[in-house]
């Protein structure tokens, strides 16, 4: 059985889990997330804990034991905290900022790049050169911050563009005559 998969989900106070047929939902104080779950894996709720278990004892639905319980882990944390990744703009003249329901972005191109907010997204900007991209969502908000990055992801010369906040960008050594 996959070493994930055993581990239990623990539900915190303020957590409510509904579980129809293979229609899991849960809602905590941030909203609400739903998963359909796979027919090869069964749910146990008891003791505010969630356990996974495989039907069968094939290396599939070994497999997605664990990767059911993962899933499941995400969306319960994400109700209670939620889920943040920042971004850095670096390079001279490169600014962010929220505008309405969408994200101005002016990254040396000729023109400015707009970006709309998808449901369910919050986009803040601190300063010009941070975005904070949150949600309850973990795949969600890591594939808006993907989307950001990839209108000018960093280049290994200078270091510029838009980057993670805690990515390392490693500078090539420019050539020499």
């Amino acid at each position: 059985m996959s070493r994930v998969g055993k581990i239990p989900v623990s539900i915190p106070k303020g957590v409510e889990i509904t579980l129809q047929d293979q229609d899991l939902t849960v809602k905590g104080s941030q909203g609400s997330l739903q998963h359909t779950i796979h027919p090869a894996v069964e749910l146990k709720i008891e003791n505010n804990e969630i356990s996974f278990v495989p039907r069968q004892t094939t290396q599939l639905s070994d497999a997605l034991s664990g990767t059911t319980r993962a899933l499941v882990n995400n969306m319960v944390k994400g109700v209670t905290e939620g889920f943040v990744k920042k971004l850095l703009l670096v390079g001279v003249g490169y600014r962010a900022q929220v505008q309405g329901s969408s994200l101005s972005l002016t990254l040396g191109f000729s023109h400015p790049v707009n970006f709309p907010i998808p449901e369910g997204i919050k986009i803040e900007c601190p300063t010009q050169t941070e975005i904070v991209v949150k949600g309850i969502d973990r795949q969600k908000v890591g594939q808006v911050a993907a989307n950001i990055r990839e209108f000018r992801p960093p280049e290994p010369y200078k270091g510029k563009g838009v980057k993670y906040s805690d990515e390392v960008i490693e500078i090539k050594e420019t050539k020499k005559k």
